[in-house]
């Protein structure tokens, strides 16, 4: 559920800046990545669980022990039907600034230019770069990179939620107990989706967003 407020023109060039870049045509050479982070609880069984049998299924205890928590870093590319996902034990700005930096040098290395959607959480912009490469090695890293905010309290706008949710129903929805077997699952997952070629059919427009949301704008005069 979300609530909207009086939506400023901040916030309408922002989405409606996002809506155009999600409706230009596929382009290998400019791929647009959306990227966010996902935060997730290791928990184990407190008693082994019973194995499902022909009469009935596999039984567990309400009871349970946790184990730590993790992040996942997680980039989609929506028309391309590509996804990355990056498991850490945290998500500061070196996290964030070595995750940009593999899909750089990796994944999109002949990529001419990249546009990289993203939220407005603090470790996200450029500034985090220069604090963990220097302002040289950034400027270097970024040359190819456009950033593009959702605005305030407007993280729909970005699809990787989307991508997020479908992990999370698909994948993570369990009792994970490690990292080890964080790791495979994930592993698995990514690999079947992108084999697949997956992708995300995003269809809300500008006229939409006018037509739904038009009686929040703040007015310009």
């Amino acid at each position: 559920m979300w609530c909207i407020g009086a939506l400023t023109q901040e916030y309408r060039d922002r989405m409606y800046a996002l809506l155009e870049l999600y409706a230009r045509p596929m382009s290998k050479t400019e791929p647009v990545i959306c990227i966010d982070e996902k935060s997730l609880q290791f928990i184990d069984h407190s008693r082994a669980p019973l194995p499902m049998t022909a009469a009935s299924p596999t039984k567990q205890d309400y009871e349970y022990v946790r184990n730590g928590t993790t992040n996942l870093f997680v980039a989609v590319e929506p028309k391309g039907g590509k996804r990355i996902v990056s498991i850490t034990e945290r998500r500061g700005k070196i996290d964030f600034v070595a995750f940009i930096n593999g899909l750089l040098t990796g994944a999109y290395a002949k990529a001419r230019r990249i546009h990289l959607v993203l939220d407005n959480l603090n470790t996200h912009f450029r500034k985090c770069f220069d604090d963990v490469l220097g302002v040289r090695a950034a400027k270097k890293l970024l040359r190819r990179v456009q950033f593009h905010y959702t605005p305030k309290h407007a993280s729909w706008l970005n699809m990787a939620e989307i991508e997020i949710g479908i992990l999370s129903r698909q994948c993570l929805d369990r009792r994970i107990a490690s990292r080890e077997l964080l790791q495979t699952e994930v592993d698995a997952w990514q690999q079947a989706r992108n084999a697949e070629q997956r992708t995300i059919e995003w269809n809300f427009t500008r006229q939409d967003a006018d037509r739904k949301l038009g009686h929040h704008y703040v007015s310009l005069l």
